[in-house]
């Protein structure tokens, strides 16, 4: 069986984007990622590495092409996307949700909720009224998920979710991993599957 793991991050759009993509890989190869929630902004301080948006400070065209590039893939896989307007966005609680989530038999319903709030609605999910307002418009246990933001054993977690993940090469999100095998992007989704479908002979 292919170790297929999806590392991610709610706050990068690319990340998104990757999710959306992630079921038809699966159904195809016959095989199921396994979901890493990881703190991207402990990725980039341990990689010394920026955010996209910063970079594209200093470079503004390459701004101009990722919007490009975006608006084509999600026009031609058909994915509904808006930009949040209060993007960067702290996802330190939502990480930390997911793995309570993760742990506790509600976490594709939380990712979904979470990701579609975030990249198709525009809400500001750094605001805990927000975030409590999402959670329980669909009906999903906010006191609980709450309460386990703050335990320590789930905050331990994603640290070493997010140490782990560097120690296996990540410095951004949407990263994935077949064996060990690190891919970046969503423009490495076709290696990813095809390399699936390799090991899978």
């Amino acid at each position: 069986m292919v170790d297929f793991k999806f590392i991610f991050d709610f706050g990068s759009p690319k990340t998104y984007l990757v999710y959306k993509m992630l079921p038809g890989i699966e159904k195809r190869t016959n095989t199921s990622a396994e979901y890493v929630p990881v703190l991207l902004g402990g990725i980039f301080k341990s990689t010394n590495n920026v955010s996209p948006i910063e970079s594209f400070k200093t470079v503004p065209a390459k701004g101009k092409y990722d919007d490009l590039d975006t608006a084509r893939f999600v026009e031609k896989h058909s994915i509904d996307f808006n930009f949040n307007s209060n993007f960067p966005i702290n996802t330190l609680n939502l990480m930390r949700g997911a793995v309570y989530a993760q742990e506790n038999g509600i976490f594709d319903e939380y990712v979904q909720v979470v990701f579609k709030s975030m990249w198709v609605d525009n809400k500001k999910m750094d605001d805990l009224e927000v975030i409590q307002t999402v959670l329980s418009e669909n009906k999903l246990p906010v006191k609980e998920i709450f309460e386990g933001t703050q335990d320590q054993k789930i905050k331990d977690k994603l640290v070493k979710n997010t140490s782990d993940a560097v120690e296996k090469g990540v410095f951004g999100a949407p990263s994935l991993l077949v064996d060990d095998e690190l891919f970046f992007g969503k423009e490495t989704l076709q290696d990813v599957e095809e390399l699936i479908l390799k090991k899978s002979e």
